[in-house]
C-alpha cells in the first residue's frame, strides 16, 4: 500500500473487525484490501452501508478511500469501514460532525457475540426438559 502526501487516517470497529482507512483527495475510488469495494463486498446492500456517510455529505467522487479490514464477517467488516470512514471525515472538515452524529455513524456499536456457557447447547439454548 503506497500512501503518501495529504493523507488522513482512521480506525473504525464492528463486532471483531477492525478496518484501517486511509483518504486522500482523489476522484471516488475505494478500495478494500486490493480489491475495489463492489468486488470485495459483493453484495449491494454492504457497499451502500459503507457508502452512506458519503452520501449524507454528498461527497462520493471527492476522495479516494483506501481500507485494510480484517476480523468478523462481510457485514461486520462493512459496519467497520462505515466506522472508519466516519472517523476520518471528521478530520477533513469540523462541519462534518453534527450530520454524521445524527446519523448514527459515529457512534461505535458495542454489540458482541455472547459466549457459550457450559451445560448449554450455545450461549443460552438449555438441553431439553425432560419430566422422566
Amino acid at each position: 500500500m503506497t500512501i503518501k502526501g495529504n493523507v488522513k487516517h482512521a480506525i473504525g470497529k464492528r463486532k471483531t473487525a477492525v478496518a484501517r482507512v486511509f483518504l486522500k483527495p482523489g476522484e471516488g475510488n475505494i478500495t478494500v484490501n486490493g480489491l475495489p469495494h463492489d468486488k470485495y463486498f459483493g453484495r449491494e446492500t454492504l457497499v451502500m452501508i459503507l457508502k452512506q456517510p458519503l452520501d449524507l455529505l454528498d461527497i462520493l467522487t471527492t476522495y479516494d478511500i483506501q481500507v485494510n479490514v480484517n476480523g468478523g464477517g462481510k457485514a461486520g467488516q462493512a459496519g467497520a469501514v462505515r466506522h472508519g470512514i466516519s472517523r476520518v471525515l471528521l478530520q477533513v472538515a469540523d462541519e462534518n460532525r453534527a450530520p454524521l452524529k445524527r446519523a448514527g455513524f459515529l457512534t461505535r456499536d458495542a454489540r458482541e457475540v455472547e459466549r457459550k456457557k457450559y451445560g448449554r447447547h450455545k450461549a443460552r439454548k438449555r438441553p431439553q426438559y425432560s419430566k422422566r
